[in-house]
């Protein structure tokens, strides 16, 4: 495979770091990678595409693009070039207020990002590396000719844009009913059942974020979120040792969640990503 490097620069906004400057990330051209070799696949193509699809997908797939730990991938204001699916790794979304910075979103292996930039051709946010990750590149311009073309993919894109819509509702909600125990336990159930749906365990995970990420997320003070996870855990429904969780009673703590969700009449499955 080949690789190329471009400079290690986290403030350029993406148009900057796809076309005007070396860059400092480095990048695997994507004549070796194909969507057939990645284990995400499901998970990036809701419905199975057929050969022809499928080749025009991977024809349109740019590289993938390696992000060190506190990298951006992108930042709010530069113009949308691509849409990204990540491959391995974890990103917080962040916007900046009067105040200081409020993570509003997460996204694990599997998600897209960069949708934000679609209304305006500008992002939004701040998308931030949690942990070295790797993400497929996908030019907007090809992405629209491929919606165009392809009607499977025409559909998966709006897909991708209803649960944006719908996540962001669901959360909104939350956040306005929720007291803060319920606040955390929905938080990690929503993170174990995302994990379950990769393939991996449901009961066992690390935290990528700090304690105050999280606090940003869910609209608590830092205390409170440690204050919360020693109340769980004092239940007996988690062990938590670090950034490591362990969920020890599934059906106790799933419960705790649901009870978080009842606003929205058993809507909750719990996944607040749609």
């Amino acid at each position: 495979m080949l690789t190329t490097i471009e400079p290690d620069s986290v403030h350029a906004p993406d148009a900057c770091c796809e076309t005007l400057l070396p860059q400092a990330r480095q990048e695997i051209e994507a004549t070796n990678v194909t969507c057939n070799s990645c284990a995400l696949a499901r998970l990036c193509t809701a419905e199975p595409v057929d050969t022809s699809a499928a080749e025009r997908l991977n024809e349109s797939m740019r590289c993938i693009r390696m992000i060190k730990r506190g990298q951006a991938l992108y930042r709010r204001g530069g113009s949308l070039q691509s849409i990204y699916a990540i491959r391995a790794g974890s990103f917080k979304t962040v916007i900046h207020r009067t105040g200081g910075a409020q993570v509003v979103g997460i996204a694990l292996s599997g998600d897209p990002l960069g949708i934000d930039g679609i209304a305006s051709g500008k992002h939004a946010y701040d998308a931030i590396a949690l942990e070295d990750s790797s993400v497929c590149v996908m030019p907007f311009e090809r992405l629209e000719r491929l919606c165009h073309d392809l009607k499977i993919v025409q559909r998966h894109v709006l897909s991708m844009l209803s649960a944006e819509i719908v996540r962001g509702s669901k959360w909104m909600g939350l956040l306005g009913t929720m007291g803060a125990e319920d606040r955390v336990a929905t938080f990690l159930f929503d993170l174990s059942e995302r994990w379950s749906a990769r393939g991996f365990s449901s009961t066992q995970f690390t935290l990528k974020m700090t304690r105050a990420e999280i606090g940003s997320y869910l609209g608590l003070k830092l205390e409170t979120v440690s204050r919360m996870l020693t109340k769980l855990q004092q239940r007996r429904l988690l062990e938590v040792r670090g950034k490591d969780i362990r969920i020890l009673d599934m059906d106790r703590f799933q419960a705790v969640a649901m009870d978080g969700c009842t606003p929205f009449s058993g809507s909750c499955s719990v996944s607040i990503y749609g």
